[in-house]
């Protein structure tokens, strides 16, 4: 069994934290792991993406291949669609329908979203709202993370939790629940959601 996966967004987002839970998950449930280092700008407002490998099996590259990823796991809109020749006949995305607008030529979301709404696998669930929501603003990615589950199939829920717990748990037991209601919400909508 595996997974391959390209986390995308803007920097600032909190992508690499979604990375570092899943990362956590897998290592504890006996799964081998790559990672690509982050390429693009990780400062505030640039754009960011990193390949995630999960599998049974030992991994012999840490790139996903063109057509090979089985998810886009992105917290902007058009960042998700940027990655569309990686994601493979099967493939999900979930992603964000909230812009981080961070270039004067940022396309109009009327036509972003018809783009993603050509696809036959999409979550596009509003994070930021439903973060708010269950008064966690700043757990968005954790929200995503949550929507992720519902289609990741390799590693089970409850694990994801068990890696938020590790991974913000010097932060202390108030962060820790915070994102782990945000990962719940994330995973409750997109079970309502799916495309």
């Amino acid at each position: 069994m595996k997974k391959d996966m390209i986390l995308a967004g803007v920097g600032g987002q909190g992508i690499l934290s979604i990375a570092t839970v899943i990362g956590s998950a897998a290592l504890e449930q006996g799964l081998h792991l790559k990672q690509a280092e982050v390429h693009g700008m990780s400062q505030r407002g640039g754009d960011v993406q990193s390949n995630l490998r999960l599998s049974s099996q030992p991994i012999m590259s840490d790139l996903i291949p063109r057509g090979g990823a089985d998810l886009i796991i992105s917290l902007e809109p058009m960042e998700a669609l940027r990655y569309l020749p990686y994601l493979s006949e099967d493939g999900w995305i979930i992603t964000s329908t909230a812009p981080f607008v961070n270039i004067p030529n940022y396309p109009d979301m009327e036509a972003v979203r018809a783009e993603l709404g050509k696809l036959p696998r999409v979550i596009a669930i509003d994070v930021e709202s439903i973060a708010k929501e269950v008064q966690s603003p700043r757990s968005a990615n954790m929200v995503l993370l949550g929507a992720t589950a519902a289609v990741l199939g390799i590693l089970d829920p409850d694990k994801l939790r068990d890696g938020i717990r590790r991974v913000f748990g010097r932060k202390g037991e108030a962060i820790v629940e915070t994102n782990i209601k945000a990962f719940d919400a994330g995973f409750a909508a997109s079970l309502k959601n799916r495309q």
